[in-house]
């Protein structure tokens, strides 16, 4: 059974760097066919793509917030990490980690709350 765990602090100060890991267990990282993706959903703009990376490590990222986000990996030990610089309150939102496939994003985490606020 495929399962995904994010984890980080659930509150970050403005302008600083947001950092989550997620864990995943039931399946490789490295596996052909799959991403593991990073989608945020907040009340203002519900589910928001952010970005994700593939098995050969190579990372893509949407557009709107290319210049502000890193995902990177440690396959040693099968998580995958999201950096979020300079974040606002508007990067206030609950943050899921995904496995997605091209047809649909099949295995979902809990999500976890991060709120950005002084």
């Amino acid at each position: 059974q495929v399962q995904l765990q994010e984890s980080g602090p659930g509150l970050v100060n403005p302008s600083q760097t947001l950092s989550l890991t997620c864990t995943v267990s039931g399946a490789s990282i490295t596996s052909k066919g799959y991403y593991w993706t990073w989608i945020r959903q907040s009340p203002a703009k519900g589910l928001e793509y952010m970005g994700a990376i593939g098995p050969s490590g190579r990372a893509e990222y949407d557009p709107s917030l290319k210049s502000r986000t890193a995902i990177s990996r440690d396959t040693s030990k099968n998580v995958f990490i999201l950096q979020l610089s300079y974040v606002t309150p508007e990067d206030t939102a609950v943050y899921y980690c995904v496995r997605g496939t091209a047809s649909e994003y099949d295995y979902w985490g809990q999500g976890t709350q991060v709120t950005v606020s002084s």
